[in-house]
C-alpha cells in the first residue's frame, strides 16, 4: 500500500424566603477567595475544559481500581464456560484451590436469593447452571489473595459439559425458530400493493456485523460489606441505580440496604448500561460469602469473552421505486442476533424499527422484527442503540437504486426525504414537526463542494486502473429519549454553601462525555455564579434514586434540566430574600457574574448566602424533571416515542486498493444539529468521536467465532479499532446554529449518539469506489464491516 500513498490523496475542495432581621442584614464578607479564578460571563455557550481534564492528564483522576483497597481486600475471576451449549454436569475446582493464595470458590449454590440476575425478561442466569449457552458464559468465580492467583485459578477449573448443538448466527437462528422474545411487525399502507404497482422492484440482502465497546476502563467492581447487612458498591456503571437493585435482587435484602458509587469510567458506549450489573452481583456474592470485600476487575481479554456487543443483524428487504428513485413501497425483515437471552434486545430491536425510515418518508412499509436467540454473548447497548442497524439499512437501498438508475445518490436521498407539511408522519405515526434535512444537506453539499469533487473523482477513477475512489453524503434524523418512555425522568440536587460555593449531583454517571461539565454550565448559569464555584459529584444511589441510565443521549436533557430546576429553587429563596431586604419584588432580583442585583443594591453572591443563612433561609434543593409530550404504545410500536429529532449529514471520501482491498477514509465534512450548544468544545468532540468510533463499525471492527462459537477476535492483537492513522487528513465539523424548537435545557439537543450514524457515508462511499471498478448498474454486495477481505471480495464480485 505504501507505494501507493500518494494515489490516496483527497480530491481538492471544500422556598420561598423571609426578610432579615435589621441586626442580621450586615454579614461582612470573607476577606480573601479561596477559590479558583472566575471567568467572565455566562457559563453556558462556551467551550469550557472538561471538568476533569487536568486530572486525568495528571493520572490523578480515580477510578474504581484506583480506590485504595480496605484491609483484607480479596480479588475474584470468572471460570468461564468452555462449551457454546451443553448439559453443564459440574466442575472440579481441586487443581484451582491447591494454588497458594486461592481462598476458595463461588458457584450458584452461593446465591442466597434469587439465582436470576433481575433483568426485565428475567431469562438470564446470575452463574450457569444446567446448562451453558455460550464460550464464555460465567459458571462461577474464584477468589484469592491476588488478581493473578484468582485468573490463573480460574482457568484450572475443570468442566464437565456434555455438548449440545449451537446456534451461531441470526439466520440459522431464524430457520430453526429460537427467539429470545416475539417478532413485532409495524404496517403501514399496503406494501404488497404497492410493490407489485412500483415502476421497478428491488431485492435483496445485507449483513452488518457487530461491535466490541473496547472502552479504555474495562468492567470492574468493589463490594464492601457494611454493618446491619449493609453494602457499599464502587461500580464503573451507567446505571448505578440497577446495580442497586440487581444486587439486592440477588442477596434478597432490600434496595435501601444497597449504596452503588460511581464518580467517572474510563468510557461506556453502553456496554456498562447492563454489563457493569453483572461484575457488581458477582463481587458482592464473593464478599457476602468470604465475609471481606471483593474486588473484581476483568482483564480485555475475558472482557471480550463474557460481555455482550453491539447486535449483528441480517436483512431481507423488497422495495418498489419510480424512476426518480422515490421509494413507493418497503418490505424489511430484520434479523437480530440477541445472543442467548434477551438483555436489552427488545428495545434496541424497536429503535431499529424506528430509525428504519432515517431521513426519508415511507408510504408504504411493513418492518418485520425478528429477535434471534443464538449460542453468543448476549448482546447489549451500544452507541445508537439499534438506530444504526435501522439506518445502514435503507441508506444502502437508496444506494442501490441509485445506482440501477444511473442516478447520483445524493438526488436520489433528496428525492425521499421527509417534507414539510406533507409527507412529514413516521411509519410509527410520529410527526416530524421541526425538519431541517433539505436545508441542512443542501448546505453541507454546497461546503463541501460535493458535486465538483463528485465529477473530480469519476474522472480519477476512469484513469486509474488500481486505485479507486468514492464519495458519498448521509444524513441522519435520531430520535431523542428512552423507548422505554418510565426513564425519561431525572432528579438533582444542588447545595450552595456558606462561603458561596455550590455542589451538585445527580442522577446522571460521567464516562468521559462531558455531562458533569455540562450540568455545572447550567448550574452556574441559573445561580448567576462563574463556573468554577460549581463542583460536580460521584453519581450515588443515596443521593439520588431511582436514576435512569446514562444512555438515550439523554444525560444532559434529563439530568441538566433537574440541576437547572434544582438551582433555581435556591435561587428564589435567595431572591425573596434578596427582595425582603431591598424593599422590592422577588421578580426584580437578578443573578449575574457573581452578583445578587436589585433595583436599589448590588451584594456579591457570597454576601447573600452568608446572611441568608443567618437568617435561617434553606441553601440547598432538590429537582425532578421528566421528558413532556412523549407516549407510544408498545404493543404496535406506536406513538411519539421521542421529544425531539437531532439531525446531521456527513461527506465522505474514500480510496481503495483493488488489489488488496485496503482502503482509506480521505476527507470528512460534517454539518451537524446540536440546537444551540451548551459547550462547543465538548460537542464537537462528541461529534468527532462518535463519527470515528462509527467509521470503526463499519471499517475495521470485526467481530468473529469460529464454528465451535469461539470468539477468535477477543484481544487487539486480533480486533482493530481505529487508530490516529485512520483519522483523515482533512476532517471538518460545522455546527448548524438553530436553537432547538421544543423546551430542552438552553435550547441545546443531544450530541452522543446520532453523529455515529453520520460514519454510514463511509461505508456508501465505499460502495462507491467498489462500483467504479466495472461500468453498469451492477449492484455492490458488501458485507459490513468493509474490511480489506471483505472490500476485496466485493470487488471480485464485480
Amino acid at each position: 500500500m505504501n507505494k501507493r500513498d500518494s494515489d490516496f490523496t483527497a480530491t481538492e475542495g471544500g422556598g420561598p424566603g423571609g426578610a432579615a432581621d435589621a441586626g442580621e442584614r450586615n454579614i461582612a464578607p470573607a476577606t480573601h477567595s479561596p477559590h479558583a479564578p472566575a471567568t467572565p460571563g455566562p457559563a453556558m455557550g462556551v467551550s469550557r475544559p472538561h471538568e476533569s481534564a487536568r486530572a486525568q492528564v495528571a493520572g490523578s483522576a480515580t477510578y474504581v481500581d484506583d480506590i485504595p483497597e480496605v484491609k483484607g481486600t480479596l480479588h475474584a475471576a470468572p471460570i468461564l464456560s468452555t462449551v457454546a451449549h451443553g448439559r453443564l454436569r459440574g466442575v472440579d475446582t481441586s487443581a484451582a484451590l491447591a494454588l497458594p493464595g486461592v481462598r476458595g470458590v463461588v458457584l450458584a449454590a452461593d446465591i442466597p436469593g434469587d439465582k436470576m440476575l433481575a433483568t426485565f425478561v428475567g431469562d438470564e442466569p446470575i452463574f450457569a447452571t444446567g446448562t451453558v449457552q455460550h464460550i464464555g458464559q460465567v459458571i462461577g468465580l474464584v477468589v484469592a489473595d491476588t488478581v493473578m492467583q484468582a485468573r490463573r485459578a480460574a482457568r484450572l477449573v475443570k468442566q464437565n459439559i456434555e455438548a449440545l448443538p449451537a446456534l451461531l448466527g441470526p439466520r440459522a437462528a431464524h430457520a430453526a425458530q429460537s427467539y429470545v422474545l416475539p417478532k413485532v411487525v409495524v404496517r403501514r399502507g399496503e406494501p404488497e400493493a404497492a410493490l407489485k404497482k412500483s415502476v421497478h422492484t428491488l431485492t435483496g440482502q445485507l449483513e452488518v456485523g457487530g461491535q466490541e465497546h473496547f472502552y479504555l476502563e474495562g468492567q470492574v467492581a468493589y463490594a464492601l460489606p457494611m454493618e446491619q447487612d449493609q453494602w457499599w458498591i464502587y461500580s464503573s456503571t451507567q446505571h448505578p441505580g440497577e446495580i442497586q437493585h440487581w444486587v439486592a435482587h440477588a442477596l434478597g435484602i432490600e434496595n435501601n440496604a444497597v449504596t452503588v458509587e460511581c464518580r467517572r469510567m474510563g468510557g461506556g458506549f453502553g456496554g456498562k448500561e447492563t454489563q457493569a450489573g453483572h461484575m457488581a452481583v458477582w463481587a458482592t456474592l464473593a464478599a457476602r460469602k468470604f465475609k471481606c470485600p471483593i474486588k473484581l476487575r476483568l482483564d480485555r481479554d475475558d472482557d471480550f469473552m463474557v460481555t455482550g456487543k453491539r447486535h449483528p443483524f441480517a436483512y431481507d428487504y423488497s422495495a418498489g421505486y419510480d424512476d426518480t428513485g422515490l421509494l413507493t413501497a418497503l418490505q424489511l425483515t430484520m434479523l437480530a442476533d440477541c445472543g442467548f437471552s434477551a438483555d436489552l434486545s427488545g428495545p434496541v430491536a424497536d429503535r431499529a424499527i424506528f430509525h428504519a425510515d432515517n431521513a426519508y418518508f415511507l408510504s408504504d412499509v411493513e418492518i418485520t422484527s425478528h429477535r434471534c436467540k443464538t449460542n453468543m454473548q448476549s448482546h447489549t447497548a451500544f452507541r445508537g442503540f439499534g438506530g444504526p442497524q435501522g439506518v445502514i439499512v435503507i441508506e444502502a437501498i437508496l444506494g442501490d437504486i441509485a445506482r440501477k438508475l444511473g442516478l447520483d445518490p445524493l438526488d436520489v436521498r433528496m428525492r425521499n426525504l421527509y417534507g414539510v407539511g406533507q409527507r412529514d408522519v413516521t411509519h410509527y405515526q410520529m410527526k416530524v414537526e421541526d425538519n431541517i434535512l433539505a436545508p441542512l444537506l443542501s448546505k453541507l453539499e454546497q461546503t463541501s463542494q460535493y458535486r465538483r469533487r463528485r465529477k473530480a473523482i469519476s474522472a480519477w477513477n476512469a484513469k486509474s486502473p488500481v486505485i479507486k475512489r468514492g464519495i458519498a453524503i448521509t444524513p441522519v434524523k435520531f430520535g431523542i429519549s428512552f423507548t422505554a418512555t418510565f426513564f425519561n425522568q431525572a432528579g438533582a440536587l444542588v447545595h450552595v454553601y456558606t462561603d458561596g460555593s455550590v455542589q451538585v449531583n445527580h442522577g446522571g454517571t460521567e464516562m468521559g462525555q462531558g455531562l458533569n461539565t455540562k450540568v455545572a454550565q447550567i448550574v452556574a448559569d441559573e445561580l448567576g455564579v462563574p463556573f468554577e464555584r460549581v463542583r460536580s459529584t460521584a453519581a450515588d444511589t443515596s443521593k439520588v434514586p431511582n436514576a435512569s441510565a446514562t444512555a438515550a443521549s439523554s444525560g444532559t436533557d434529563l439530568n441538566g434540566r433537574a440541576a437547572q430546576y434544582a438551582a433555581r429553587n435556591v435561587r428564589d429563596n435567595l431572591a425573596s430574600f434578596a427582595a425582603g431586604l431591598d424593599g422590592c419584588g422577588a421578580g426584580a432580583v437578578r443573578f449575574q457574574g457573581g452578583k445578587v442585583i436589585s433595583p436599589k443594591a448590588t451584594r456579591s453572591f457570597d454576601e447573600v448566602v452568608k446572611a441568608a443563612y443567618a437568617n435561617r433561609i434553606q441553601l440547598w434543593s432538590d429537582g425532578f424533571y421528566r421528558t413532556p409530550k412523549i407516549h407510544y404504545d408498545k404493543t404496535t410500536l406506536t406513538g411519539r416515542p421521542f421529544y425531539y429529532f437531532s439531525y446531521g449529514a456527513a461527506c465522505s471520501e474514500v480510496a481503495i486498493d483493488t488489489l488488496t482491498g485496503e482502503s482509506r477514509v480521505l476527507k470528512v465534512d460534517i454539518l451537524h444539529d446540536v440546537g444551540t450548544s451548551i459547550n462547543p468544545a465538548i460537542d464537537i468532540g462528541q461529534i468527532e468521536g462518535g463519527f470515528v468510533q462509527g467509521m470503526g463499525w463499519l471499517t475495521t471492527e470485526q467481530l468473529l467465532w469460529n464454528d465451535k462459537g469461539l470468539l477468535t477476535t477477543h484481544a487487539p492483537s486480533t480486533y482493530k479499532i481505529p487508530a490516529t492513522g485512520d483519522i483523515p487528513e482533512h476532517f471538518k465539523v460545522d455546527l448548524w446554529h438553530e436553537a432547538n424548537p421544543e423546551d430542552n435545557v438552553g435550547g441545546s439537543k443531544a450530541v452522543g449518539e446520532p453523529p455515529f450514524m453520520l460514519a454510514i457515508s463511509v461505508y456508501e462511499a465505499l460502495r462507491e469506489a467498489v462500483g467504479a471498478v466495472k461500468a453498469g448498474n451492477e449492484l455492490v454486495v458488501m458485507v459490513a464491516p468493509a474490511t480489506a477481505e471483505n472490500v476485496l471480495k466485493a470487488v471480485k464480485y464485480r
